[in-house]
C-alpha cells in the first residue's frame, strides 16, 4: 500500500528519477524557465524550493550541499549569486507553474516552470528600455 507516499514514480527507477529531478532543477536555475510536463514540474518545484532555502543561508556548508544536489558548478554559482539574493525576502513559494495546454503527440499536459521573480524582472526591463529611448531622443 502506498499510504502517504507523496512522490510520483514516473515509471522510472529510483536513480533515473533522482537524476531527472536534479537535471530539471539545474536547468531551471541556468535557464530561469523550463517547459516540461505538469507532473514533472510539480515534483521539480519541491526540489527547487528546498535548494533555494538552503542557498539563502549562504555559508560554505550550504554551498557544498547545493553542489551535491546540482549537476553543474555554473548552476551553483548562479544560485548563490543571483537567485538566492533575489529571494531573500520571500518565505517560500519561489517558483510558478504556468499551464500551456496539452502536447500534440500524446496529450500530456504541458507547463512552464519559472522563478517568481522572472515576471518582476521582465516588467522592469521594458521600463528601462523606454527610459533609454527617451534619453536618445
Amino acid at each position: 500500500m502506498r499510504h502517504q507516499r507523496v512522490m510520483k514514480k514516473f515509471g522510472r527507477s529510483t536513480e533515473h528519477r533522482k537524476m531527472l529531478m536534479r537535471s530539471l532543477v539545474t536547468n531551471l536555475i541556468l535557464a530561469e524557465s523550463i517547459k516540461t510536463t505538469l507532473p514533472k514540474a510539480k515534483e521539480a518545484r519541491k526540489d527547487a524550493d528546498k535548494i533555494v532555502t538552503v542557498a539563502k543561508k549562504g555559508d560554505l556548508a550550504a554551498r557544498r550541499l547545493a553542489a551535491s544536489r546540482l549537476t553543474q558548478p555554473k548552476a551553483v554559482q548562479k544560485l548563490f549569486d543571483k537567485i538566492a539574493p533575489a529571494m531573500k525576502d520571500r518565505k517560500g513559494g519561489y517558483t510558478r507553474i504556468v499551464k500551456l495546454g496539452t502536447r500534440k503527440g500524446d496529450a500530456a499536459e504541458m507547463c512552464i516552470l519559472q522563478w517568481v521573480t522572472a515576471g518582476q524582472q521582465a516588467a522592469e526591463k521594458p521600463a528601462a528600455v523606454e527610459e533609454a529611448a527617451k534619453e536618445v531622443k
